[in-house]
């Protein structure tokens, strides 16, 4: 592991709420877990638009009450071009 890979991880912690997007053309699919890899809720579909990326925030927001956190790590798989919106989204 080098210094880069642990910095990384070290942004990790007990109060990271680690949401990770599986991009499709038209819904993507997330899933969210704690610090140690445990399942937090039911995985969410939600539609490549503005409305969906909405509904993925306040999923999010209700995740983060339900579970005490404070802080959000996203990641996705680039698949295509059809992660451009979503990430374009959340950047603003």
């Amino acid at each position: 592991m080098n210094y880069n890979q642990n910095t990384k991880l070290a942004q990790i912690t007990s109060q990271t709420l680690i949401v990770g997007v599986d991009i499709a053309k038209h819904n993507h699919v997330a899933r969210a877990q704690d610090f140690r890899g445990i399942e937090l809720g039911s995985s969410l579909t939600f539609e490549n638009t503005k409305a969906g990326f909405n509904s993925l925030l306040d999923w999010i927001q209700q995740l983060l009450t339900d579970h005490n956190m404070n802080q959000i790590l996203i990641g996705m798989e680039p698949t295509g071009h059809y992660w451009l919106n979503l990430a374009h989204f959340l950047t603003e």
